[in-house]
């Protein structure tokens, strides 16, 4: 069968995004219905998918088509590519399936040179207008297709836009005539080769270029943060220019058909008199709002505001447009499913069920999980005395607080390290993307809400200003100033991507409230998923918190985070000391109470929801002092002996070097080499069951209190680190016991579980044995995933990132399940579980309870629920009426 290389705008399938790319087929689509599309055509991805794999050669017969679809487009425009007189002159641009704005490569004017150009300004009357898009085509193909350093061409010209008024238009025609000079010196310089002057050249250079792009670093790095397949590519649309820098009646402008950032339903966007597109996106000028085109030209106005309720009513979605006016007429170039943010994206949702345009399963699917973390983000809460360094425009909303870098690689290099830092630059371009996805929040002194910066920072979540024109970016210096006030590096600033202030210092933040908006689609939600969604929480504020954002009870309650108190780690480590069962005991005694209260706390907290509770899990020398710090201490004490010579302070000294010693010889007693599989979980109940006895007394104890005050109360006692059988028996009649007898000595009953974390191999393989006991299970899917994948969580940080770059695995085990070997261990061991046990209770409480890709596979393994961090529990609840609807 032979493929199809090139597809013209009028001939394309608007159904096919994959083959023709967002770009591609939103063309495709506007042709049809007749609004006004400059022509051109689209080379698929097919044809980038086959460059790739020939070694980046373009396949044969693709040239001959291409020659075909721009005799077509000679045809209806009557002009001709490569005529020095009545030049036809083409935009080139990368279109993925999936929008990745600002990631790959586009280039504009191709078909100018020497010659032509003339022919250009005999054309229109007017010489700047011509040379001034020369210059442009020349800067982006030696930055595109040659890969100049952009900064080296970028100086030239900014000196001269600087010398004429600091606007593109009003550099004289001479002027730009000798910066296409300069900058083809500084290409052919660089390159060691010109810029091409025959078109047919240009063309072939420009699509190899858009190709690559899909493999360069930003393009792959924006890939992998926002989880989009490397084997998608990119087509290429190509596509008749029209100019928008043509004189006073002519601009260009980025608008989208609801604000993005609220989702509020009214046009927001931007538009420059005199200017290309690449102006307003790449924020080389602070554009003005989309409504100054109703003043300026208000008959074009109006047929854009019907051509925008026409695409939002066609596609059924916000919509991203970017359009051209020319002499007075309207130019539509582009049409895509807008980005915004999390709080937008549910406003729009809902209004578009309200609208009757969409469903409430199609609302529900719309919403991004992930994104609505942005509505929980903090907010800044600035004093009257807080200074405001300087004022933008909100490209991104939250609130973030970091030191000053001005370079990205210095932004990923701090934020490895644990430094936040907020990035500064004049504009972003797409070689900044690594350091903006390591900043707390970025800031611009250039461009509008459509810049690269805002669209990039808004698709992240990442708090943003743009447009903070009083901010003047000294690169040299490593500072800024805004007025009189300067800023170095490494200073603290905080910023608000609410309000688009930058103020100086680190402010406090608070949480947002959430709307009614967020409820409803929160509720709807609700309705369609199966899985229900639980929080893992040690206190009762967190447990609170949780119900607050509608977790339906506890998966995870850790004992053992309620030890480290300071009114607790002593009791603890006299327990630990203890030299027998009975002075265990009595140090157990001192804990019991302020047990109790914390599980009274939580079982309040949680009235009516069950309370999944872990007895102890950590090995005992977590709750003793590092090796290290008792050895330098000791070393102190017996350096301030020897210069002691009060009788009273030497017995003091020696008392306390005694009592270190004896913790350090406990330490060294405990100290194991892999404590992740040493004396830990139920291996401590069994070696030291008084610790057991004295939780469950306290959990029982609670549960009594809080039911006599009519709390209903659910307590479920999970033992962890379960391998045999044999140990969760053992357990399991420990709890029981000490549970009857508290429940016994009150005259209650109160229903209650016992089950198992699920959390190395030898369990999930043997679930048919444990399950025979065991009520329920929950997966620790982070032990789990340690233990069948042989890395520890701590340590395979610093090289699993690599592997995920190399391509070795898809992502990190740890952020998201791996599916094919830990999740098969899943699915044994809930088939072998209920094998014996049909109505065995099935959940998971590791972190990958809160991930959306995790929560998917769950749904489809049958599980009951998932636990996850409190902030994550909303994003748990979306993502499971994704994986509902999206099983059937």
């Amino acid at each position: 069968m032979t493929l199809q290389w090139v597809f013209s705008f009028a001939a394309g399938d608007e159904g096919d995004r994959e083959l023709l790319g967002g770009k591609g087929a939103g063309l495709v689509g506007m042709t049809k219905a007749g609004l006004p599309v400059p022509p051109g055509f689209v080379i698929p991805t097919a044809v980038c998918r086959a460059y790739y794999e020939a070694d980046r050669l373009m396949p044969e017969g693709l040239w001959d088509e291409v020659a075909a679809a721009i005799s077509q487009v000679e045809a209806e425009t009557g002009k001709v590519f490569g005529d020095p007189n009545n030049p036809l002159l083409f935009s080139v641009r990368s279109g993925a399936s999936v929008s990745m704005p600002g990631m790959m490569d586009t280039i504009l004017n191709l078909g100018l040179n020497d010659t032509s150009v003339q022919g250009l300004a005999n054309l229109t009357g007017d010489d700047q207008f011509a040379w001034d898009s020369y210059r442009r085509f020349v800067q982006m193909f030696g930055d595109i297709v040659f890969g100049v350093p952009s900064d080296l061409m970028a100086d030239v010209v900014e000196r001269a836009r600087i010398a004429s008024g600091g606007v593109d238009s009003k550099i004289p025609a001479a002027e730009s005539k000798a910066l296409v000079s300069r900058l083809k010196d500084i290409i052919e310089g660089h390159a060691k080769r010109p810029v091409p002057s025959e078109p047919r050249d240009q063309l072939s250079l420009a699509v190899g270029a858009v190709f690559d792009s899909w493999g360069n670093r930003r393009a792959a790095d924006y890939r992998r943060v926002n989880g989009i397949s490397d084997d998608l590519f990119t087509a290429v649309t190509v596509q008749s220019m029209v100019f928008g820098n043509s004189g006073p009646d002519s601009g260009t402008g980025v608008a989208f058909t609801r604000n993005p950032t609220t989702g509020s339903p009214e046009l927001y966007g931007e538009f420059l008199v005199d200017a290309q597109g690449e102006d307003v996106v790449a924020g080389l000028r602070t554009p003005q709002p989309i409504s100054s085109l109703a003043a300026a030209m208000p008959d074009v106005y109006e047929q854009f505001v019907d051509i925008a309720e026409r695409l939002e009513s066609h596609y059924e979605d916000m919509q991203d447009m970017e359009f051209t006016v020319e002499g007075g007429k309207l130019w539509m170039l582009q049409t895509r499913t807008g980005k915004r943010t999390g709080r937008a994206a549910i406003r729009i949702a809902v209004d578009l069920v309200t609208e009757g345009l969409i469903s409430r399963e199609q609302a529900v699917q719309r919403v991004t999980p992930n994104r609505l973390e942005e509505l929980l983000h903090p907010v800044v809460v600035a004093g009257p005395d807080d200074e405001v360094i300087a004022e933008g425009l909100p490209a991104s909303p939250g609130g973030a607080a970091g030191v000053v870098v001005f370079e990205a690689d210095e932004a990923a290099a701090l934020a490895e390290s644990g430094q936040p830092v907020v990035l500064v630059r004049q504009e972003t371009s797409p070689d900044d993307f690594h350091g903006m996805v390591a900043a707390a929040a970025v800031v611009t002194s250039r461009g509008g809400v459509t810049s690269h910066a805002a669209v990039v920072a808004r698709g992240m979540g990442k708090c943003c200003v743009v447009g903070c024109e009083e901010i003047s970016v000294d690169y040299g210096q490593q500072l800024f100033r805004a007025g009189d006030r300067v800023v170095s590096k490494g200073e603290w600033v905080t910023v608000d991507g609410n309000s688009g202030q930058v103020l100086a210092g680190k402010i406090e933040t608070v949480d947002p409230e959430l709307d009614d908006y967020y409820e409803t689609i929160m509720k709807w939600a609700d309705e369609f998923r199966t899985l229900r969604v639980r929080a893992n929480a040690d206190t009762p504020h967190d447990a609170a918190a949780a119900r607050r954002l509608g977790a339906e009870g506890i998966g995870l309650c850790r004992t053992e985070h309620m030890f480290f108190g300071e009114d607790r780690t002593e009791a603890v480590r006299e327990m630990i000391m203890a030299p027998n069962s009975v002075a265990r005991a009595e140090a157990l005694a001192r804990i019991a109470p302020l047990q109790t209260a914390d599980f009274t706390g939580i079982f309040e907290s949680m009235d009516g929801h069950p309370v999944t509770i872990r007895l102890l899990d950590p090995p005992l020398h977590e709750f003793l002092p590092g090796h290290e710090e008792t050895v330098l201490r000791i070393t102190d004490l017996k350096l301030r002996l020897r210069q002691t010579k009060t009788l009273d302070k030497i017995n003091r000294l020696l008392n306390e070097i005694n009592e270190k010693e004896e913790i350090l010889a406990q330490i060294e007693r405990l100290a194991e080499s892999n404590p992740m599989l040493g004396h830990r979980g139920c291996r401590l109940g069994i070696a030291f069951p008084e610790i057991t006895e004295m939780q469950v007394r306290a959990i029982f104890t609670a549960a009594v209190r809080c039911a006599e005050r009519g709390v209903e109360v659910m307590p479920e006692v999970m033992i962890p680190l379960v391998a045999y059988a044999t140990e969760y028996r053992n357990q399991e009649q420990v709890v029981r016991r000490v549970a009857e007898e508290v429940l016994a000595a009150h005259g209650l009953r109160i229903p209650y579980s016992v089950g198992t974390m699920i959390e190395l191999p030898r369990a999930a393989l043997t679930a048919d044995e444990i399950a025979a006991h065991a009520e329920f299970f929950s997966f620790g899917t982070n032990d789990l995933t340690q233990s069948t994948v042989g890395l520890s969580r701590d340590d395979s940080s610093r090289f699993l990132p690599g592997y995920v770059m190399r391509g070795l695995i898809a992502g990190d085990p740890f952020q998201s399940l791996d599916t094919t070997g830990v999740g098969q261990l899943i699915d044994i061991g809930v088939e072998r579980g209920r094998s014996v046990r049909p109505d065995l209770k099935v959940g998971v409480c590791g972190e990958h309870g809160g991930d959306p890709a995790s929560i998917a596979f769950f749904q489809k393994a049958g599980l009951d629920y998932v636990s996850c961090s409190t902030y994550r529990v909303p994003v748990a609840r979306l993502a499971a009426a994704h994986a509902a609807l999206a099983t059937g």
